[in-house]
């Protein structure tokens, strides 16, 4: 914003520059016959005099006229260095605050990613968990089948122990029968 301003006094600045440099314009054609006609008015004799005033006028209108423009651009310079100042100072000002919203962003940036952070191991240790738990849910099966397996081969081991003791007393006798009939 600030620089579309200076570059619009610039180019006033240029502008009124250019006319103080160029000479004065010359009077348009209908100008020239209006003092034509205001001079030529009955007065044929003293159109002489009245020709060189206006030539006197219009000197001094153009010496008026530079002295005003020389003013101005004095002015403008003046003002020129004086808005130079305020601008550059506009624009220090413009940058510290733009440095402090920038800290401010960096700052609020690092507070984003350590959130961001926490919230990444948070869900890292559930996974973790859950993948615990998955795994512990796993283990917990086997062990289950595991003990069920083993409570099966205690009922055959059992019976396994009653058939063989069964078959020992069934040997004991028979090993007495025969004892019994070799005698």
């Amino acid at each position: 914003m600030s620089s579309l301003y200076s570059r619009n006094k610039d180019l006033s600045s240029r502008s009124r520059k250019s006319l103080s440099d160029s000479p004065p314009s010359s009077p348009s054609p209908s100008t020239k016959t209006f003092r034509h006609d205001r001079t030529g008015s009955g007065r044929t004799d003293a159109s002489s005099v009245e020709g060189s005033s206006d030539r006197l006028s219009r000197t001094s209108s153009y010496t008026r006229r530079e002295n005003r423009l020389a003013s101005l651009n004095k002015a403008d310079d003046d003002s020129a260095s004086k808005d130079y100042k305020k601008l550059y100072e506009d624009a220090l000002t413009e940058n510290e605050k733009l440095k402090s919203r920038l800290e401010d962003s960096k700052q609020e940036l690092a507070k984003i990613r350590s959130q961001l952070d926490k919230v990444t191991q948070r869900q890292d240790r559930i996974s973790e968990r859950s993948s615990l738990v998955e795994s512990e849910k796993k283990e917990k099966q086997a062990l289950e089948k595991r003990v069920s397996d083993m409570e099966a081969e205690v009922k055959v081991l059992t019976e396994l122990k009653s058939d063989n003791q069964r078959l020992k007393d069934e040997n004991g006798a028979l090993i007495r029968v025969i004892s019994k009939l070799s005698k």
